[in-house]
């Protein structure tokens, strides 16, 4: 630390040189934390959802396909079934069309007994089954558009219009849930009986069964009776375990997640060329000058330091403004567009991985020029040799 006054004096030698060198590695960091907070909806979901003791029975023809309501009942007579509730996807936006609610339901009354990872007051409960109009949402998303129960929230529907032809529908927030992350915080519930008795269409169809089972050993089992109830007839199901369901869901995803790094890969590969390139003239400049430090007794292990110091600050400069920038970017564009958009906040780990990476670059373009620097021979710098 002793030597940082030297460090910041060799990068502002050349100020626009170094400006333009953190100015790209401030957009490869910006884009780092993008990415990595679209990255981590996916790997949150896949450690917070799913239980063993839960089936998930989707149309076999795709999961938004409707399936008729009358199938709860059957199912609910599978041996090994204790429960079994069902609900369908609604979507609506709120106040303006770039505030989607992209996580809304209609579900049925025990949703939450087939939840318990879920906690809501039974208070809260008890006032959702007799509100016709009421609703329960996740704490994140309350917090998002700072509902508070008792107050009126006006949905546009983006599918099902009420009877009559209006696509407004008017909700009594009655209960917020709360659960063990805010990735499953971002759910708005409607009643499933208010939806069969006001929508203009899709009445009495669920999109979506959820059956807990005694026995998780006994899953697949369950799981294939389930789908016997159906099969042959004009609304086959797939019955799979909720982690399963889960995986399934995110495989979509996949191909953008190779497609994330693969970019990611070819911008550090090019930012690590141009900080490298950019500390090799760097040190090419200062020759006569690192001269002059081992003439004064500064040793090849300090002037090896000094430019590898140099490489990090460098590039732990542009990063922590990039992933900063990052930062704000998110929690902007979840204000303006809601839970639609799959984006975490950048916190703690993200920066953590962001803080070893940018070492790492910093160190990998900065050895080149600190070994030559290193190894530099004071008669041959004198010398120009």
């Amino acid at each position: 630390m002793k030597y940082l006054h030297l460090v910041w004096a060799a990068l502002s030698r050349r100020k626009v040189r170094t400006g333009l060198t953190l100015l790209s590695i401030l957009v490869a960091f910006l884009l780092f934390g993008l990415l990595e907070s679209v990255n981590s909806v996916f790997g949150e979901a896949g450690h917070t959802v799913g239980s063993a003791h839960r089936l998930i029975t989707v149309a076999r023809t795709g999961l938004f396909s409707p399936m008729p309501v009358s199938l709860k009942a059957q199912i609910r007579t599978v041996p090994g079934v204790e429960a079994v509730t069902g609900y369908t996807f609604f979507g609506g936006t709120y106040q303006n069309p770039k505030q989607v609610i992209g996580s809304m339901f209609a579900v049925g009354h025990n949703f939450f007994d087939l939840y318990p990872e879920f906690k809501i007051a039974p208070a809260a409960l008890q006032k959702f089954d007799t509100t016709q109009t009421g609703a329960i949402v996740g704490a994140a998303l309350a917090k998002r558009y700072h509902w508070k129960i008792g107050d009126q929230i006006p949905i546009k529907a983006m599918i099902y219009p009420r009877k009559g032809g209006s696509y407004t529908w008017t909700f009594d927030l009655v209960g917020i849930y709360h659960a063990r992350s805010p990735f499953q915080e971002q759910d708005f519930l409607l009643r499933m009986r208010y939806f069969n008795e006001a929508a203009a269409f899709g009445n009495n169809r669920v999109g979506l069964f959820v059956e807990k089972i005694a026995d998780p050993q006994q899953a697949g089992r369950v799981a294939a009776a389930i789908d016997a109830l159906s099969a042959n007839s004009g609304h086959e199901t797939k019955t799979q375990s909720d982690s399963a369901f889960a995986v399934d869901f995110l495989s979509q995803f996949v191909d953008i997640g190779l497609i994330m790094h693969a970019i990611m890969g070819a911008v550090f590969f090019t930012l690590m060329l141009l900080t490298g390139n950019t500390m090799a003239q760097a040190v090419r400049e200062r020759t006569p000058e690192l001269a002059v430090l081992k003439t004064l007794g500064f040793s090849n292990g300090a002037v090896l330091s000094l430019v590898l110091g140099e490489s990090v600050v460098l590039v732990l400069a542009g990063g922590a403004l990039g992933l900063a920038a990052a930062a704000l970017a998110v929690h902007v564009l979840q204000g303006q567009v809601g839970s639609s958009l799959p984006m975490m906040p950048v916190g703690g780990a993200i920066w953590l991985r962001g803080a070893i990476l940018m070492v790492l670059i910093g160190m990998l373009v900065g050895a080149l020029p600190a070994r030559r620097g290193m190894r530099l021979r004071i008669v041959d710098a004198f010398g120009g040799r």
